[in-house]
This record gives structure tokens, sequence and C-alpha cells, in this order.
């Protein structure tokens, strides 16, 4: 069963049956304003923050799921029917309502077809602008005059502040209020209060937006949302709609919208056009501006069209064509949509994220949400890693959170030691190179940039200090401690208990200190991390390995978990994938903890975190025993940690092996099954019920997680193996056997390479030289002195020597 489809030339996923398992979303504009629209034209809108910037309403777990929203109905001035031109609120019966979605890059297009008149909906915010555009094009398609009225609509906040709002109504049913004044809704939100545009946090200030119609003369308004909707009503048959008249209420407390009324008359093919504008400001001031310069049909155009440019231009950077459509989707359009939108928004906003609690961005998660984005945003993602370096503490330690409209380097409260998690900077070691490789931007390792609290550092020296960070907190076997946690939150051993995933993950850095140094020509600071890299492999080596795979941690009090005599949670994935990404496990047992990983968690939707799942381990100890078996950490799918296993096998040389991991997960690959996956075929999500759930396949959360910029990064510069590097571009695929090869389009450093990879053996994997315009290059790295005139490249995969990952 599908509910869509994905259409490669516009870039976008076409739904044509709205009826959807569950509500799907898409996002549009940015941090400065920005909104979430489903395809039914239900979400809500924020600036700056969703937690703190809320100015359309959303109830989070409602039923239905997608109200209230951005609503246009239409009605029948002469039969009195009405609908709307999305199917849901009202949902008329699908079989005379016909309706198609498509979801662009930061716009949705919704046309509807109903009862002799067509109704085309776009939505978007333009770029680098505070107000959002819904425009509608209404076409009487039958053959007879039409005589319609509009209502459009939507529910505001009261309180900007999302909790305030749903949940402190003793205090935010009382702030609000909305008016109608020369063409213009203007909101608001303790009006009698001086707005402070000094300081956004300042909840003790007034808040203004607007909302107007142009393209068609006002019948009507209110302002006052039970007033609109009436008593006992929803938003399927509100009160004013069914009477085909607003009241012309203000809103003032209790509960405010947004609800503009226009008559369309239309003679039989004519189309009739309005758009809604809705923005930030007042409405006299910022309201007037907006509407005098984007006001108009070309306006809005114009804005549209450059908003495509935009967004189609990043996508660009990478562009390829491989044997399964299904991965080209992702890595062309949407791999790389998921990976910007994730970098945009972190954690903070979705249908399931709410903002409250993870309203900024978390340390760990943003400084690996970099990796996928760096060939497409590398100028953001350089600022972006200044702001995370500096959001580091003095002492190699990371604030778990970081709220750039407060952020202020060298003046931040020290993290209190008990707080600290032990992976937090690690990820730097993953990040950074990948965006000096990217731009050849060598120097930025000698940029000066501040601690969160006191002192400063290079960036190499930022490294060091995380590096020792670790070093400084081992426990009684010599590896690095736990702390408040390592990357699973779940696991709870003991602040001296000891990670081996965090083990790996130090080796890792130092491999790479070690590497950078080198090339930089600091050989003490070579030598020194190639010393502690002896030492940690002799503490792993000591006491981390099972006999088929690698352990899972040990606890304070001894304990060792993630063994084979353990009742639950015998393996971890993760700890199996690191050994080997790590570069400390040795091909005997990279080979035996793969295929204990692909007998004992690999399945058709993904490889499960762990196994057994947990029942009865003490919830102090292991937290993910509070999930259900197969759910998240508790043995569940984590689409996080999928990227690491496509990645082990990809050292390990099985190409086959990758690809399927790789594509279980892969969510266009599940288009044809959405009825099992039931969340969009478009979006990385956070889980997947595994085979030790009843609802095997399930997945959940949508959007937003860590998933799509690993995902994005192992499918262009590992599973492709178009990989940057400082001296050049290495072309080193590890792809299925069977595919006879693949073309690629790649901007790098001011040029753009079309790359053809040929497997006539079947072999998947090993480049020996290159064809560069017809000129042999022995190995697969294009170096960068070819770079500024080649353009056509040819790579054979003869079996030649593979780079290490």
């Amino acid at each position: 069963m599908t509910h869509g489809h994905f259409d490669p030339a516009t870039h976008e996923y076409v739904i044509t049956r709205p009826d959807t398992p569950r509500a799907w979303s898409n996002y549009l504009g940015s941090r400065r304003y920005g909104g979430i629209v489903t395809n039914n034209a239900g979400g809500y809108s924020f600036t700056r923050s969703p937690a703190e910037g809320r100015i359309l309403r959303h109830r989070y777990n409602a039923v239905p799921v997608e109200q209230p929203g951005r609503v246009f109905y239409l009605r029948d001035r002469d039969d009195g029917d009405y609908w709307s031109a999305a199917w849901q609120p009202v949902g008329k019966p699908l079989g005379r309502y016909k309706t198609e979605t498509r979801f662009g890059p930061a716009y949705v297009a919704i046309t509807s077809d109903y009862a002799g008149v067509r109704a085309e909906s776009l939505y978007f915010i333009p770029l680098n602008q505070d107000f959002e555009y819904w425009r509608l094009r209404v076409t009487n398609t039958g053959e007879v005059a039409r005589r319609l009225s509009l209502f459009a609509c939507c529910e505001f906040t009261t309180e900007w502040n999302l909790v305030n709002d749903l949940l402190n109504l003793q205090y935010a049913q009382y702030i609000g209020e909305a008016s109608m004044r020369d063409g213009f809704i203007g909101a608001s939100s303790c009006s009698r209060l001086p707005e402070d545009k000094t300081d956004f946090a300042n909840r003790d200030q007034s808040r203004w937006w607007w909302m107007t119609l142009v393209g068609a003369d006002l019948a009507g308004h209110d302002c006052d949302r039970d007033t609109f909707l009436g008593a006992y009503r929803g938003y399927d048959r509100p009160l004013a709609v069914e009477r085909g008249a607003c009241s012309g209420s203000a809103g003032f407390s209790d509960n405010i919208c947004g609800v503009l009324q226009c008559d369309l008359d239309l003679a039989p093919g004519e189309t009739r056009e309005v758009r809604v504008l809705l923005g930030i400001g007042r409405s006299g001031r910022e309201g007037r501006a907006m509407l005098k310069r984007f006001g108009s049909a070309a306006a809005c155009r114009r804005e549209f069209a450059a908003l495509k440019r935009h967004w189609h231009g990043l996508l660009e950077t990478f562009r390829a064509e491989t044997p399964d459509a299904d991965f080209d989707h992702m890595v062309n359009t949407w791999g790389a949509y998921n990976a910007l939108v994730t970098f945009e928004w972190s954690r903070s906003c979705s249908l399931v994220y709410t903002g409250d609690q993870r309203d900024g961005f978390g340390f760990r998660d943003t400084v690996q949400d970099m990796l996928g984005v760096a060939a497409m945003l590398p100028d953001a993602v350089r600022e972006r890693l200044v702001l995370m370096l500096s959001a580091q503490d003095a002492t190699g330690g990371a604030q778990p959170e970081v709220r750039a409209w407060s952020h202020t380097p060298g003046k931040m409260k020290s993290t209190p030691a008990s707080q600290y998690r032990s992976d937090d900077c690690l990820w730097f070691f993953n990040t950074i190179p990948t965006y000096v490789a990217e731009t050849g931007d060598v120097a930025f390792y000698d940029e000066v940039v501040p601690f969160a609290d006191k002192g400063k550092a290079t960036v190499l020296g930022h490294l060091r200090r995380a590096l020792k960070f670790n070093l400084r907190r081992t426990g009684r076997n010599g590896l690095p401690c736990g702390l408040l946690a390592d990357w699973n939150d779940c696991l709870k051993l003991g602040y001296k208990g000891e990670s081996v995933f965090v083990a790996f993950q130090v080796r890792f850095g130092l491999a790479t200190y070690a590497n950078i140094a080198g090339a930089l020509g600091k050989r003490r600071e070579r030598s020194w991390a190639l010393a502690e890299l002896a030492k940690i492999d002799r503490a792993i080596a000591k006491v981390c390995w099972d006999g088929k795979w690698f352990i899972w941690a040990i606890a304070e009090d001894g304990t060792v978990f993630g063994t084979s005599k353990a009742r639950e949670g015998r393996i971890y994935l993760n700890t199996q994938c690191w050994a080997i990404l790590s570069g400390h496990a040795d091909a005997a047992q990279a080979r035996s903890a793969l295929a204990s990983v692909n007998r004992l968690l690999a399945s058709d939707y993904g490889v499960a975190m762990c196994a057994p799942p947990f029942a009865l381990t003490s919830v102090e100890v292991m937290r993910a025993v509070l999930f259900n078996p197969g759910n998240k950490e508790n043995g569940g799918i984590f689409s996080h940690t999928q990227s690491w296993a496509v990645l082990a096998e990809i050292m390990a040389g099985d190409g086959d092996r990758a690809y399927a991991y790789h594509r279980a997960y892969m969510p266009s690959a599940q288009n044809e099954r959405i009825e099992t996956r039931e969340i969009e075929p478009f979006a990385h999500c956070q889980s997947t019920h595994s085979q030790f759930s009843p609802k095997f396949g399930v997945s959940r959360v949508p959007w937003l997680s860590g998933t799509a910029s690993w995902s994005h990064y192992t499918a262009t510069q590992h599973i492709l193996g178009i990989r940057p590097e400082v001296g050049g571009l290495r072309i080193d695929p590890c792809i299925p056997r069977g595919w006879p090869g693949f073309r690629v389009h790649r901007r790098f450093r001011g040029g753009t390479l079309r790359i053809e990879v040929r497997n006539p053996a079947g072999l998947g994997r090993g480049v020996s030289h290159l064809l560069v315009d017809g000129r042999r290059v022995e190995g697969s790295l294009l170096s960068a002195a070819l770079l500024p005139a080649a353009r056509r490249v040819v790579a054979v995969l003869d079996g030649g020597a593979a780079q290490v990952v």
C-alpha cells in the first residue's frame, strides 16, 4: 500500500491519499521565523524559539492530531455546502473529494477538487523574512457560475511560552488580545508592557503579531475562537462557516484567533487568487511595511521562485544516479533535506518535539548534525562549530545545551561536575576534520576560540582539552568513566563506571588528533596522542573482549554488561561498531563481532540496539527497562546507530551487507509498505519497533534525528565513497557487487565534477587509478592540484587498495 510517490524532477514527495496512517509533516522557514505544515494544513508557527516564540497554537498528541492549523474553508452561498481546501478538518468523503499534497524543500502545496471547485493552496516563508504566505487559487471547474465564501483561519497563542499557553490557563487566558483595524488583525500578548527587543528571553514584555488578506475585499472577520467555532464544536464544523458569516468578534482574554472572510464570485473557468500574510510585529508598522513590499501576486511568485532556487541550489551540491531509485531519492533530495532541517532545528520542533527543555542546541546532537551538511553549508558549519567550541568548558567537558540568544562565551557558569556527559566533546573528532576536508581550511585548527566559562585556546587546543577531559576521568580498569551518561542516556553505571563505547571514541579521537598534529608539523603533539592511544589500547584489550564480541560497559561496582552470560542486554551494537570504527579491533575480532551483530541484532527493518531486551534489570542501572521490549534503547532499532553498523561493514569490506543494513532503515525503501512504517517515507526517524516488539517495523518520532546527518554522510562519503580530504577528493566506493556502477555530480571547492564509477567485475570495492579528463592518475585521490581544471573523472572498481574510513 502507498499513499504517494517521489517526484525527483521537482524534489517533491507527492501525497495522493490524504488519509495517511499518521499526520505527515514538512518544515517552513528558519529559526528567524519557522513553522510546520502537515499534509492536511495542520501545524504551527513560531519565531526564534518553538518553546518561547510560539505564535500559532498546536495541541500535542491530540485527536485529531493536526488541528488547529492554517485552514481555508470554502462555502457555497447558494446551497450552504462547505469544505476545506485541504481534506481536513472538514473531511469530506474521499469518493467525492480529490486531493494531492506536494511536499517540497521548505514549502507545502495542496490541491483539491470538490463539487466543481478546484482549490490550490501554497504555504511558505520567504527567505530571511518574519512572515509567512498562504496563497490560495480557487477555480470554478464547472459549467455554471459559483458564489463562494472563503474563510482563512488560524488559532493564535495567548502566551508565546508554549507551556504557559497550554497549561497555565489561569494566567494565559487573561493576557491575549486580537482585533481588526484597517484591514489587519492585530494580535498581542501582555500588550500593556513595553517591548524588549534586546532580550528575547525576557517574558515580561509585550509581543505582537498580525494577519491580513489581499486579493479580495474583506467581508467579515472573527478574533474570538469560541465565537467563530461555536459551543461544543470543532474545526470540522465551525458555526460561522456553517452560518456563512463571521460575527466581527474581537478577542479579549480567553482564546484568540485570526479569521478573515471574503466572497468570491466565479464564472465557469474563472480563477481567483487570494493571499494571507501572517507575521511578527505591530500591524500598523511591520504589517503595513510587509504588505506594501510583499502583498502583490507578483511579489508572492517572486519570493517563491527565490525560495526554490535557494533550496534546489543546496541540493545540487551532490547528485547521484545509481541502480537504486529509492537510494537516489534520499541522496539527491530527502536525505540531504533531512540533514539540513536537523541542522537548522536540532531537536526543538516537530509534531512530537515541543521545544520545551530541548529549545536550543543540544551539545552532542548539534556537533554530530554538522556531518551531513558540511558540503552544502560550509560557512554555516564553520560558524556553528565556533559556537559549539565556545560552549566547551575549560575542563574539556561541555555545556549540555546552547541557546544562541543567551550564550556568552567566557561568561557562562561552569557545568557542575555531576552533570558532565562523557561523549559530548568527542564528537568534534568526527565533525571538525569533515569540515576541514570539505573546505581545505586547515587554518581553522589555529583559530582561537574562548571556552564557555573561562580562558581560550586554538581549535586544536580545544580538541586536546576534550581528550584530556576523558583521559583524566577513568575507572579502575583504565577506561573512560561514563559520568552522567555516555551517548546512551539510559545507561547508569555510577559516575566512575566505565563506558566501553566512550573508550573507543577516545581511541578514535587520539588517532584523529595524531593525524591532524602530524599534518600540522606538531611532532610532540602527535607523539603524545600516539602514546595515549597505546595506553588505552592496552586497557581495552585487557577487559573488553568477551570471546565473540566486545562488552558493553563496566559499572562502578564492577558489574560487567554485554557478556555472553548475561540474561539481558547480552550484546550491544554500539561497541561492536566503534571497536571497528576506532581502529582497535583486529581482523578476527571484527569478523566475529560483525557476525554476531548480523546473527543476533539484524532484521528486515534495521539493526537492534541490544538483545535480549531488558525486563528484570534494575532501573537504577539500566533505565531502558522503562521502555517496552523492542522499543527505543530497550532492544529497539535506534535509527541514529544504523549508519555506524553500515560504516563498520564498509571498513570490513562487505559492501553487500553494508548496503542491506542501509536499505533496511532507509525511509524511501519503505514507501511500498507504509501501512507498517506509518510515518513519512521521506523522513528519518528516531526509532523503529524491532523484532522484539509486536509492532515490528512501526516507526516513530519522524524528523530531527541524528540519523539524518550520519545517514547522508555515510551514503555520500562511504557507500558512494566520494570523500573529501585536505589533499583533494577521494573516490573510494563500497557498493553492492551487483551494481554495474553509478554517476555523481559533485560541487567541490568552487568546481563541479562529473564522476563515473564502473564495476565491471562485480567487485564492489577497490580503485587502483583514476581517469581524469582522459588522463591516468594512479591511486584513488583526485589531488587538490588537479581540482581546478578537472571536469570528468572515471574510476573502475578493480580490486585496488581501499582506503581506511
